[in-house]
């Protein structure tokens, strides 16, 4: 479904961000990035998301060169990924149910299909109680729970979800990640990148280990020894 082939990004001589990276992110896949800060993990999602182009090799989506894509093709590919970001960034002047509408009234979704879908998926993530709740108003996991939820209705085919738990205590970045396999069990393919160990162990699937912009360790049973 990815595939990097030998991407380098290099921001200046004295900082290489990815250094000959090679790796395969197959359709369904729930996928740990991992390594301290600056390992290159941000750097690895912006190329996925074609907010940064590899100074050498090629980024593909299926068999599509992502940086080379036009810019009407590349919004079309944005739509099939859903993202999900340590700070939520969540539009504070809408409720819960608002949030998630303005995500689907973004791709041209109907009021019907609006009022149908937004409140299955605030259920999907134990916010049905907190549709007329605005951010202020909900703790960091129910935000990050609203973040998700924004992230998944328009059913994309890849969830990113770059330090989602950053921000939470432990209970609530188990709860997170106990969410983000659900909708892995669902059928999308999850990228999750984080610097926290601890997590992984609720999370027994692939961990790549990322270290210096290099791939340093890609391992099946959930691993992150660095």
């Amino acid at each position: 479904m990815i595939y990097f082939n030998n991407v380098s990004k290099v921001y200046d001589k004295d900082s290489v961000a990815l250094d000959k990276v090679t790796l395969t992110v197959t359709e369904g896949e729930f996928v740990s990035i991992v390594g301290h800060s600056g390992a290159g993990k941000t750097t690895l999602v912006k190329m996925i998301l074609a907010e940064a182009a590899p100074t050498e090799g090629t980024v593909f989506f299926e068999s599509v060169d992502i940086h080379k894509l036009k810019s009407t093709d590349l919004t079309n590919l944005r739509r099939r990924i859903g993202v999900v970001f340590q700070d939520f960034k969540l539009l504070s002047n809408k409720t819960a149910y608002e949030n998630i509408a303005f995500a689907m009234e973004a791709v041209g979704k109907t009021d019907e299909e609006i009022a149908g879908d937004v409140p299955h998926v605030l259920e999907l993530v134990d916010l049905g109680q907190k549709s007329n709740h605005f951010p202020h108003e909900m703790s960091g996991g129910e935000k990050q729970r609203l973040s998700i939820a924004r992230a998944i209705i328009n059913q994309p085919e890849i969830i990113i979800a770059d330090e989602p738990t950053g921000n939470l205590d432990p209970v609530n970045a188990y709860e997170i990640i106990q969410i983000l396999k659900k909708i892995n069990d669902l059928g999308t393919t999850v990228i999750l990148t984080t610097h926290n160990k601890g997590i992984l162990e609720s999370v027994k699937k692939r961990v790549i280990t990322m270290e210096n912009g290099k791939v340093v360790r890609d391992d099946k049973e959930g691993k992150y020894t660095i």
